[in-house]
C-alpha cells in the first residue's frame, strides 16, 4: 500500500483502532477485571468493530478505483461500521454501573474514530497527505545524483524527454529539446507525442506539481468518468491552465483535466 495516499483523517483512523485493541484488554468495570474479550457482545460491536471499520477506510484508500460491497463504497462501509462501534459504545457506558478503563478509552477512541471517518471528506485539514510528496532532488547538474525517484521527479534524467536536469521547469519544446522557432508543430509532450498546449494563458509556463490526496483526471472531452487517478508521491506535468483547472499529463502519455487543484506543490 502507499503510505502517500493516506491522509491525516486516516491517520486518526488507524490511531484510534490501536487504541480500541489495546482497550479491548482492560477492564470493562470498575469492580472487576473482565475485559472485552470474556464478553463476546462487546468485543464484536465495539472493538473489533472499530477495528475492522479501520481496516475497511485504509483498503478503500489504497484501492485504484472504488469497490462496492452491498451497493456501498468499501470506505463508505467502514464509515458507517465506525459510527455503529461509537453509538454501541455510548450506550454500554451509560448502562454500565461503573465503568472501568476499557469502556473509558474504547469510547473515546470510538468517537475519535467515527469523527474522523465522518469529517475527513469534509474539513480540508484532515484530507491533507499524511505524508507530503518528496521535494526532487537537484543536488547533481543533471538530476542523476543521490536521492533521485525515478519517472515523475523533476530531478531526474529520464529516457523520452521527461527528466530534466537539475530540476528545471521545462521551457517550450519541454521533451527534451528545444522548440524550434517558428516551428508550428512543435509538441508540448515532445518525445511522449502529446498534442500541443493551446487555448491556455499566453504566460503559462509547464510546471510539474504532485497532488496531497488522490485526485480523478478527466477526459478533454468533458466526459464524467475519470480517465486516470493521481496520487500522492509521484508527479506530474501540467501543460495547460484552464480556468482554475489544468490540463495535466501521466507517465504514459494520457492528458487530462485535473478540475481539483487545491493545494497541489509545485515541483
Amino acid at each position: 500500500m502507499n503510505i502517500r495516499s493516506l491522509s491525516r483523517g486516516d491517520g486518526v483512523v488507524i490511531g484510534a483502532a490501536v487504541l480500541l485493541l489495546i482497550a479491548s484488554f482492560l477492564s470493562l468495570s470498575a469492580y472487576g477485571d473482565v475485559n472485552a474479550w470474556q464478553s463476546l457482545q462487546l468485543l464484536m460491536s465495539v472493538y473489533l468493530a472499530g477495528v475492522i471499520a479501520a481496516a475497511l477506510i485504509v483498503t478503500a484508500r489504497a484501492l485504484p478505483h472504488p469497490l462496492k460491497v452491498a451497493g456501498l463504497d468499501l470506505g463508505q462501509f467502514g464509515v458507517a461500521l465506525s459510527v455503529f462501534a461509537a453509538w454501541t459504545a455510548f450506550w454500554a457506558i451509560i448502562d454500565s454501573r461503573g465503568a472501568g478503563a476499557g469502556l473509558i478509552l474504547g469510547l473515546i477512541a470510538a468517537l475519535a474514530q467515527a469523527g474522523a471517518a465522518v469529517a475527513t471528506p469534509l474539513v480540508p485539514a484532515l484530507k491533507v497527505a499524511l505524508v507530503g510528496a518528496p521535494r526532487p532532488q537537484v543536488s547533481s547538474p543533471y538530476g542523476g545524483g543521490a536521492g533521485t525517484q525515478g519517472y515523475g521527479y523533476p530531478g531526474a534524467q529520464q529516457q523520452g524527454g521527461y527528466g530534466y536536469p537539475g530540476g528545471q521547469q521545462p521551457g517550450p519544446g519541454y521533451g527534451g529539446q528545444p522548440a524550434a522557432a517558428g516551428d508550428p508543430g512543435a509538441t508540448a509532450g515532445g518525445a511522449t507525442g502529446a498534442a500541443p498546449a493551446a487555448g491556455g494563458p499566453a504566460d503559462f509556463a509547464p510546471f510539474w506539481f504532485a497532488v496531497p490526496v488522490p485526485r480523478p483526471l478527466y477526459g478533454e472531452d468533458g466526459s464524467p468518468s475519470p480517465i486516470a487517478e493521481l496520487a500522492p508521491g509521484t508527479w506530474y506535468l501540467a501543460v495547460e491552465q484552464r480556468g482554475a483547472a489544468l490540463i495535466a499529463q501521466t507517465q504514459d502519455g494520457r492528458r487530462g483535466i485535473l478540475q481539483d487543484t487545491t493545494g497541489i506543490q509545485r515541483g
